[in-house]
């Protein structure tokens, strides 16, 4: 999975080449993929980088500076998408979308809550369910309902091991 993600990228931009991080280096952690059908996890492991490279600590890649961690971002996410949109599961396709969407709000507002989000999202992916979880984020500043789902959908363990995960790599 890192190697698809880094080498795929590698090859769409030189930019992006220099920014792979040396793979000794790599920190290859799947954080909300285990939560997920197995099916997703490359495509939600794309996203989730690219998350980390405009939010956090990316795993695979160092860009030399804001607009390179802009552009590769973005890139990430685009080809998670692609990638989810691969094996025809359009609801999934929605639910990434709704949650790259939801974090940069939380994140442009000042929010927490993203861990919850990721961890719904991934443990619900494609099944629906969290629309009025996700509102209760966005209007009311309230993770619980998403954290909720998560923990319902997925178990306790895998909740917390991916939220720590993901605590890690956020801060």
């Amino acid at each position: 999975m890192w190697e698809t993600i880094a080498e795929g990228a590698a090859a769409e931009s030189a930019l992006w080449a220099d920014a792979v991080l040396p793979p000794e280096e790599w920190r290859r952690e799947p954080v909300f993929s285990p939560l997920a059908p197995p099916e997703h996890a490359l495509g939600l492991e794309t996203i989730y980088e690219g998350y980390l490279v405009h939010y956090g600590s990316p795993r695979l890649f160092a860009p030399r500076d804001a607009d390179t961690a802009l552009l590769l971002g973005d890139y990430l996410y685009a080809h998670g998408l692609v990638r989810v949109a691969e094996a025809g599961d359009v609801a999934a396709v929605a639910d990434l979308a709704e949650l790259i969407s939801l974090c940069a709000q939380g994140r442009a507002d000042g929010r927490d809550g993203d861990g919850a989000a990721w961890a719904a999202t991934a443990s619900r992916l494609g099944a629906g369910g969290i629309e009025d979880a996700r509102t209760r984020l966005r209007l009311d500043d309230d993770a619980g309902p998403l954290e909720r789902s998560a923990r319902s959908s997925a178990g306790e363990a895998a909740v917390d091991v991916a939220l720590a995960a993901h605590a890690r790599f956020v801060g």
